[in-house]
């Protein structure tokens, strides 16, 4: 079994309860970013151990938080030392619009992942794009790169669609297994 830990900040409790659902398809330890945009030395020393990082953060104005970033950044010190390469990776975002510019979001985690040396799970989910398809299908918003969810501007983390939901648990199980497939 992989150890597998989900890193997030959420401003809102939206990305919170993603990660929950991410953390709960991946059997993870969550660490969430402080609104200091920190974590402890304790959950630095966890990241260093897993096998799979999975990173989250909502979307705001067409990127990562200031909180997410500011933790990135700090992990340069872990770059010089590629403490992080060849671990797992994977990442997710949510907004309050369907598009939301997430895709820069994701492509900002991605970057993050490939700079330590990481290996990046695509979220591996056919699109729900019929006639018939509803937010409570999965990955009813199309993604591709990795998890992206919408979460209503005037509704608490609760109203989240269901079909995000799961789309959050099933990547988080992805990530998870490709993690413990890999370390074989």
């Amino acid at each position: 079994m992989a150890l597998t830990a989900v890193v997030f900040f959420s401003g809102y409790g939206h990305t919170k309860r993603v990660a929950e659902y991410v953390a709960k398809g991946a059997n993870a330890q969550l660490i969430a970013i402080n609104e200091q945009g920190e974590i402890s030395d304790a959950d630095f020393d966890t990241l260093n151990a897993a096998d799979a990082i999975i990173f989250g953060a909502p979307t705001y104005m067409g990127g990562v938080p200031w909180q997410f970033k500011k933790f990135a950044d700090a992990t340069s010190k872990i770059w010089f030392t590629s403490g992080w390469k060849d671990k797992v990776f994977g990442g997710f975002t949510n907004s309050a619009s369907l598009n939301g510019d997430k895709q820069v979001t994701l492509i900002s985690l991605q970057t993050l992942a490939s700079q330590h040396g990481g290996l990046w799970v695509s979220l591996g989910q056919l699109p729900s794009n019929t006639m018939a398809a509803t937010r409570n299908d999965i990955n009813n918003l199309g993604g591709s790169v990795g998890l992206l969810v919408q979460s209503p501007s005037d509704a608490g983390a609760d109203k989240i669609p269901e079909g995000d939901l799961e789309s959050a648990r099933l990547y988080g199980e992805r990530v998870a297994n490709i993690a413990a497939r890999l370390k074989k």
